[in-house]
C-alpha cells in the first residue's frame, strides 16, 4: 500500500467523523435525540469529556496527551513499514484516523461529539470515530491472532 493510499483512507476517516458530528451538533443537539428503531436505536447528541465509556471524564490534557503518544507509535510503525501489509496496516490506519477526528474535538472543543444510542443494552453513546478505533483494533487483534497460530502451527511441525 502506497504512503498517498494510506494518508487518503486516514482522511476519508476523519472527514467521515467530521461531517457526521457537525451533522449531529446542527440537527440534534437543539432536539436531543432521534429514535431510529424504538426501543433499540436511536441518533442522540452527547458530549463527552472523557474517553471510551466516559473514563477519565474531564482530564482533557490527560486525554490529549495520550492520544498522540499513541498516534505517534502508530505514524512510526507505519511510516517504518513495522505493521506489515493487510490486517495489521489497515487496522493501524484505522485507529490513526479514529484517533485524529476525536483528538481534533478535545483539543479544539474539549469534549468528544457522540451520537451512536444502542440503549436497548445501555451501551454507551459513540461516534464514528470510535468506530474506526474499534474496528482496527479488532484487525489488529485478528493479526496478532493469526500470526500466533502460524507459529504454533510451524512449531508443530518441527521434528526434533
Amino acid at each position: 500500500m502506497t504512503i498517498l493510499l494510506s494518508v487518503l483512507f486516514v482522511l476519508a476517516g476523519i472527514g467521515l467523523d467530521r461531517v457526521v458530528k457537525l451533522w449531529a451538533e446542527m440537527t440534534l443537539k437543539p432536539i436531543g435525540s432521534i429514535p431510529v428503531w424504538d426501543g433499540v436505536f436511536r441518533l442522540t447528541y452527547a458530549e463527552n469529556t472523557g474517553a471510551a465509556f466516559s473514563f477519565f471524564r474531564g482530564q482533557r490534557w490527560f486525554l490529549v496527551a495520550v492520544t498522540g503518544v499513541v498516534l505517534a507509535a502508530l505514524i512510526f510503525a507505519l511510516l517504518t513499514k513495522r505493521l506489515p501489509a493487510g490486517l495489521a496496516r489497515w487496522g493501524g490506519l484505522c485507529v490513526v484516523s479514529g484517533a485524529i477526528g476525536n483528538l481534533i474535538d478535545r483539543v479544539t472543543r474539549g469534549y468528544v461529539i457522540d451520537m451512536f444510542d444502542f440503549y436497548l443494552i445501555n451501551f454507551a453513546i459513540f461516534n464514528v470515530a470510535d468506530v474506526l478505533v474499534c474496528v482496527g483494533g479488532g484487525l489488529f487483534a485478528l493479526w496478532v491472532i493469526i500470526g500466533m497460530v502460524k507459529e504454533k502451527k510451524h512449531d508443530g511441525t518441527r521434528k526434533s
